[in-house]
């Protein structure tokens, strides 16, 4: 009896899945996520990592504002290559740090998968339902592929840039309609090509725009090489010297193919309220509770204790005195002291308040403690758990066990559209009315006969 190549299936999972297939609730929640993460790259506009890297992409592609490409670059309006507005969309969708996540694979799936499917899809004139499949098929991809690397892999590894670049390839490869050899083929070039190292935390650098840039250009090149007839490795992701023998002690191969066709990650994703890391969310939200359940002001506190999984404590403890507002974005403390401050750690309490000193001066009083019943529910459950020491000498206890945002805690329609617009009115991306008729085409986009630019192009 032969092995199962794992590899394999889950490739033939992504070149044959159809829009039938997927259940309607799952399509639905697809088109939510897509306004979720349209607001995320129109808020890219005007920061420094996002414009440098679509610098890059205008030079390299000699693109200009009268260019004839067919794929559009939201933050600068300009056309240009798949490849090239694949790289620019998903830095400007990751940098708010607003995009969705998927708790058990601790995995960003919309920055690296609508850019590309949407860059193909335009130079293509694929309709909505076939740019749905194809972005149901990364997501589904994606996410076990996180999963499988596990926590080992994402203690070093930041899995967005990593499993990012096979969701990629997954999402891309169905619009081309390339069979389950050639998927195979372009799992194995995308994973071959699979990087980002947290390491970047440390010194406030530009990289993480770089790890989704990198995943979501990379997967597409994999996909339109393959259906070319370029050949990838067979075993990239299970190998002896594949994905995960290089960078995983856990993993797991058999969460590679968990229920295919029958658990539908796509809608186990959840959406980001606070525009921080979302490892620093529970315990935000469980700070917030205990504020408001017992009047309690910023000055009554004396010290605040997290209660943490290992997880935030790897990615969030590096960052003790964050020098930029994407730094202070990681730090714990941070977005605490906002939370405590004004409710809510959006995108203007970061401009205006990151560097306060009554900010600073409560961030300082804050600190992560690991946490057996936390760090056991974690990755699949993000537990919320705090200790506030008031200066009265009361100890209140605060608990979240589903976050806002959480598919427990979901957002709604409304909501998801207000933060859209929220994110584009900060940025300057796109205007009021802008905004309005994108969104209202994008919560329709399964009905488009093809698909074409999501804002005004310059003229």
């Amino acid at each position: 009896m032969s092995a199962r190549h794992f590899s394999q299936e889950l490739a033939t999972f992504a070149a044959n899945l159809q829009i039938k297939d997927i259940p309607n609730a799952v399509i639905s929640r697809t088109e939510d996520l897509l306004v979720d993460w349209f607001g995320s790259a129109v808020a890219g506009k005007g920061s420094k990592p996002v414009e440098t890297i679509n610098r890059f992409a205008e030079q390299m592609g000699g693109f200009g504002p009268n260019s004839v490409g067919p794929s559009e670059m939201l933050i600068t309006r300009t056309r240009s290559s798949p490849f090239l507005a694949a790289m620019a969309n998903a830095a400007a969708s990751h940098v708010a740090e607003q995009d969705d996540v998927h708790n058990g694979s601790v995995f960003h799936p919309a920055t690296v998968i609508f850019p590309p499917a949407l860059a193909c899809a335009q130079a293509i004139g694929s309709s909505g339902e076939e740019f749905l499949e194809a972005v149901v098929a990364g997501y589904e991809v994606g996410i076990r592929v996180g999963e499988f690397l596990g926590r080992s892999h994402y203690k070093v590894f930041h899995t967005t840039g990593t499993a990012g670049t096979i969701a990629a390839a997954a999402s891309v490869g169905r619009l081309l309609k390339i069979d389950p050899e050639k998927m195979l083929h372009a799992f194995g070039s995308a994973g071959t090509q699979s990087a980002g190292l947290w390491e970047f935390l440390r010194d406030a650098a530009d990289s993480k725009q770089l790890h989704t840039a990198h995943a979501a250009s990379t997967g597409l090149m994999s996909a339109y090489l393959a259906q070319s007839g370029f050949t990838g490795a067979h075993h990239i992701l299970e190998g002896k010297q594949g994905l995960a023998a290089g960078m995983s002690s856990d993993s797991d191969v058999n969460k590679l193919v968990d229920r295919l066709g029958s658990r539908w990650t796509t809608a186990e994703t959840s959406f980001k309220y606070h525009a921080s890391c979302r490892h620093t969310h529970p315990a935000a939200d469980a700070l917030l509770q205990v504020m408001q359940t017992h009047s309690v002001k910023p000055d009554d506190i004396k010290q605040v204790e997290t209660l943490v999984h290992q997880g935030a404590i790897d990615v969030l403890g590096p960052v003790t005195d964050p020098r930029t507002i994407h730094q202070s974005k990681f730090s714990m403390g941070t977005v605490l002291a906002l939370v405590a401050h004004y409710q809510y750690a959006g995108l203007q309490e970061f401009a205006d308040h990151f560097h306060d000193d009554a900010i600073c001066e409560f961030r300082d009083r804050v600190s992560m403690t690991l946490d057996a019943e936390v760090d056991q529910a974690y990755p699949q459950r993000w537990i919320g758990k705090v200790k506030v020491f008031l200066k009265d000498g009361r100890i209140l206890n605060g608990r979240v066990d589903d976050p806002k945002g959480d598919p427990g805690n979901t957002l709604s329609r409304t909501e998801i559209s207000d933060k859209a617009m929220r994110l584009a009115k900060f940025s300057g991306g796109a205007s009021e009315a802008e905004m309005h008729a994108s969104i209202e085409s994008l919560w329709n986009i399964r009905s488009a006969t093809k698909i074409g630019f999501l804002l005004p192009q310059k003229q």
